[in-house]
């Protein structure tokens, strides 16, 4: 029983001391986000943003320290600190990879582009 309990205290440990893991994308527009996995700092959570202007959408994924998540931010012109160019709002989820695309975790363009063309060239020789 001693055992048992010393494994589990163990498996604790390196259960907490773990960094969590989420998909990166520095900057998306529309549904289109090339993600990337990475690790946060210890801390940190996964966010997802979401801002723009009009029909313009611009999406982020990443890790943020939890006192600016579920906040709107301006987002402003590079160089200036007064001229906002969007407003993004960021929430944020703290399980590993909690920020994907619902439906979609981690799929990339590429990836759904190369499936579309090898899904289309096997219809074709089946026909």
């Amino acid at each position: 029983m001693n055992r048992i309990a010393f494994v589990f205290v163990v498996g604790l440990a390196f259960a907490v001391g773990q960094n969590l893991q989420c998909y990166k994308c520095s900057i998306g527009l529309w549904n289109l986000c090339l993600t990337t996995k990475t690790t946060c700092d210890v801390g940190q959570h996964c966010f997802s943003g979401e801002g723009g202007t009009g029909d313009l959408k611009i999406k982020m994924k990443g890790c943020l320290d939890p006192a600016k998540c579920n906040k709107t931010e301006n987002v402003n012109l590079p160089g200036t600190s007064n001229t906002t160019m969007y407003t993004m709002l960021k929430t944020c989820c703290n399980t590993n990879l909690c920020n994907a695309a619902p439906g979609l975790p981690g799929a990339s363009a590429l990836s759904l582009a190369a499936v579309t063309m090898f899904s289309l060239l096997a219809a074709n020789f089946m026909v």
